[in-house]
């Protein structure tokens, strides 16, 4: 709810003009608070949204349950040595530095996780294609003796000629379902590669592309330790949805 936005509609029926700090008050008394929204893409379509929450994700969940099968959702994540990685304490009035290197380069990221708390991923350093695709596929369902129905956004590379080839040959191990379009807010890996992206160590920061590989590695290394916190991730306001009934 923009004040200046609300401020021209009051205008606009009432004829009463009132500056962007006197709708903010009035705003604040009527019960709304000031607060960073969640961004949508204006691409996004609502109707496939709401179709896949009440529709497609249950005949996914009940057709994964008859035939004892894993459900995973996966995500790509990109990690830069010269992200912004949040605050740190200081002195007050005095701006406190983190050094870091002035080189910039990544690594890239996919990884997949269920609601038992497992997680999988592969780190690499080259672009995400349908190469990478196939080799994070076939990791992920050497890891298990039963098939996996993975969730994944529409990404090119999901939906490719070499990966629909790779998953025809795989047809009883491994089955891909795509989340709608411009929706990442409905999947819950993306909340494990913004975790990821607030974990960087703070003591020593990553020189090289190898060593931001290594952190990396050994951020995936930690949560799968750690199912509780990746059971977490489906807690959220948005990816709730998976785990209710």
């Amino acid at each position: 709810m923009d004040a200046g936005l609300t401020g021209e509609l009051i205008f606009k029926l009432y004829r009463v003009r009132f500056t962007e700090p006197g709708v903010g008050k009035y705003l604040k008394r009527w019960g709304p608070t000031f607060q960073r929204p969640d961004k949508r893409a204006v691409e996004q379509d609502p109707v496939a949204v709401r179709i896949w929450r009440e529709e497609t994700w249950p005949a996914i969940r009940a057709r994964a349950k008859a035939e004892s099968a894993e459900v995973l959702f996966a995500d790509e994540v990109g990690i830069r040595s010269d992200q912004v990685t949040g605050r740190t304490w200081g002195a007050k009035g005095q701006t406190p530095v983190v050094h870091r290197t002035g080189n910039r380069f990544s690594v890239n990221a996919m990884s997949a996780i269920s609601t038992r708390g497992r997680m999988h991923f592969i780190v690499f350093t080259e672009s995400f294609d349908a190469k990478v695709m196939c080799r994070f596929l076939a990791r992920l369902v050497g890891n298990f003796d039963r098939k996996v129905h993975l969730v994944v956004d529409r990404h090119s590379a999901h939906r490719s000629k070499a990966v629909r080839a790779w998953l025809a040959d795989h047809e009883d191990q491994v089955e891909l379902h795509f989340l709608p379009s411009y929706s990442p807010e409905l999947n819950p890996d993306e909340l494990a590669g913004a975790d990821l992206k607030r974990s960087p160590p703070h003591t020593h920061r990553a020189r090289n592309q190898t060593e931001l590989a290594a952190e990396t590695r050994r951020f995936f290394h930690r949560r799968q330790r750690q199912p509780g916190i990746v059971r977490g991730y489906f807690g959220g306001r948005h990816v709730c949805y998976v785990i209710d009934e």
